[in-house]
């Protein structure tokens, strides 16, 4: 609803109070002009969902006279080129592409000690890292001013009993992860294609 009331400001008040999508990935560094020290070493990258659509895109081309590659194999992958820029006060990757595939080094010892140098993402995924289905309940209940609902007393929400105002932004994120928690049937083109992809990940991590 603010993005579509055809302002500026209801745009911008939009983006501050969407859901916040990240990913996070192993990356080795190439070429970085600006900081060459980080030149040749392996990093943790968060990235959003612009770059995740790239890489998606590269794995599960649009077109049939496209050839599929994999961002990440050592040998038949492609160099990302991150390119950005700022857009209308926000950070903008549309120009960033893939180099032509092509093995990372002519090395195989040296791409072994790299693969060997490559951070676990498990602590990402492990089960600590996510609240439960009745906190996320009671959490969104309190936000939406329901009746009933026991005042929340943990530090999570001491910001939200004292702004209530603030408290009614976090609607959209709760039902998202609300959503996530519980099996549900996408009713958008959109969240297939995500599911595909994320299915097309989970696959790949197996292998």
């Amino acid at each position: 609803m603010l993005w579509n009331n055809g302002t500026d400001v209801g745009k911008d008040q939009a983006r501050k109070q969407k859901r916040k999508l990240t990913y996070t990935a192993n990356i080795y560094v190439v070429k970085d002009p600006a900081n060459p020290e980080n030149e040749g070493k392996v990093f943790l990258y968060k990235f959003g969902k612009k770059i995740f659509d790239k890489l998606t895109a590269a794995m599960q081309p649009e077109f049939e006279d496209e050839e599929a590659i994999d961002p990440f194999d050592f040998w038949q992958g492609a160099n990302f080129k991150l390119k950005a820029k700022n857009v209308a006060g926000y950070r903008n990757y549309d120009s960033s592409e893939f180099a032509r595939p092509s093995a990372l080094l002519d090395d195989d010892d040296a791409m072994e000690a790299i693969w060997k140098k490559q951070y676990s993402l498990q602590d990402f995924v492990g089960a600590d890292q996510f609240k439960d289905y009745d906190t996320l309940k009671k959490r969104l209940d309190y936000v939406l001013g329901n009746k009933g609902t026991p005042r929340l007393q943990d530090e999570d929400y001491e910001e939200e009993e004292n702004t209530r105002g603030s408290a009614r932004e976090l609607t959209e994120d709760l039902r998202d992860e609300l959503n996530n928690l519980q099996p549900t049937r996408s009713s958008s083109a959109d969240e297939d294609e995500d599911d595909d992809a994320m299915s097309y990940f989970a696959r790949l991590a197996e292998e």
